[in-house]
């Protein structure tokens, strides 16, 4: 019988990694309506502290409202970032010459003559694919919106309803509340989870844009916003944000200066807000084994490349909340958890 059970633990755990994997083109673009009509509800809530508008708006005028808004602000957000990457993409060439001086100023520091086996590769090299590939999480997100917008619309009108189903499913006032208690736990870890982490991401962004502004980088607008994104990806994001704007000074500026200006100022906007401000503002709310964080961001990104890493963090958070409900996957949820402790 164990030898059964096992074979029906792999057998479903290959079956669910295909299914992540072949789905993506339907399950992305869905999460990420999923999480759209998250913010929508929690742009809802905010405007219900609003005395005036609590007291004066039926709850559908504030749903249209608050969805009103994002639709407003994705509109403003993929303007910047549209014109900022043709930008960038059409004026690669003027970049590429500044390989040879930089090979120059190598040459002429090392005393070494890299520029004989370099000027090869160098004239060869097309910075317009190194854009491209760079350029491409972000067009892909932005080609999908209107289906991302879509799967959000259709989530918001099941939404009424959704807990008439759940009664339905769930019979008994005591399984009904158990489900609703799930629910009410997810929605609030990654509530706090993503307000959190988006305020830091805005202070870090907002910092590096004014850096980059001030240093003369091209598409500061691009980069800052590439910062934020970048971010949200927990370890190796903060990283990966400081390197990409201070290579692409390289080629900007066909000079050191500028991009270890980059490194050393955005890097340490990065350190102060991942090492000071995160743990002060975050603390350990969201539970998750260091270690079980990185094997996650690993697995997710993966799959599903920089969105899978964006999401790893809250699809951990929702498997420890469910696991921890039930007996037979509790241990599972303890050895996921940061110090073996859940609440049930």
């Amino acid at each position: 019988m164990r030898t059964q059970n096992i074979a029906y633990i792999l057998v479903s755990c290959i079956s669910i990694v295909v299914i992540l994997m072949y789905g993506q083109v339907i399950l992305v673009p869905f999460l990420l309506g999923l999480l759209l009509w998250f913010i929508g509800k929690e742009l809802e809530a905010s405007l219900d502290k609003i005395s005036f508008i609590k007291n004066n708006s039926p709850n559908w005028l504030k749903r249209i409202l608050s969805f009103a808004i994002i639709l407003i602000f994705l509109i403003f957000v993929t303007d910047i970032l549209t014109s900022n990457i043709n930008s960038l993409a059409n004026s690669f060439e003027k970049y590429q010459p500044n390989v040879d001086i930089l090979i120059l100023q190598i040459d002429e520091w090392l005393k070494i003559d890299s520029r004989s086996l370099l000027k090869g590769y160098s004239g060869n090299l097309d910075f317009g694919s190194i854009l491209q590939m760079l350029f491409a999480s972000i067009s892909d997100l932005i080609s999908n919106g209107f289906l991302i917008l879509l799967y959000a619309v259709f989530i918001l009108l099941e939404d009424a309803s959704f807990k008439p189903k759940l009664k339905a499913i769930f019979i008994g006032k005591e399984n009904e509340e158990k489900v609703d208690g799930i629910l009410k736990k997810i929605r609030t870890s990654i509530s706090s989870y993503f307000r959190l982490k988006t305020l830091l991401s805005v202070i870090t962004g907002g910092l590096s844009y004014i850096t980059l502004r001030i240093i003369g980088v091209d598409a500061p607008e691009f980069w800052a916003f590439l910062i934020f994104i970048l971010n949200f990806i927990p370890t190796i994001g903060s990283l990966i944000a400081t390197i990409f704007p201070a290579v692409f000074c390289l080629f900007q500026f066909g000079t050191f200066l500028p991009s270890l200006l980059v490194l050393g100022i955005v890097g340490t906007i990065q350190v102060i807000v991942g090492n000071l401000l995160e743990p002060k503002i975050m603390g350990s709310s969201m539970n998750i084994s260091p270690l079980v964080t990185i094997l996650s961001l690993s697995i997710w990104g993966a799959l599903w490349g920089i969105i899978g890493m964006i999401l790893s963090v809250p699809i951990m958070v929702v498997m420890i909340i469910i696991f921890s409900q039930f007996e037979k996957t509790k241990p599972l949820a303890i050895m996921l958890s940061e110090k073996g402790e859940i609440s049930s």
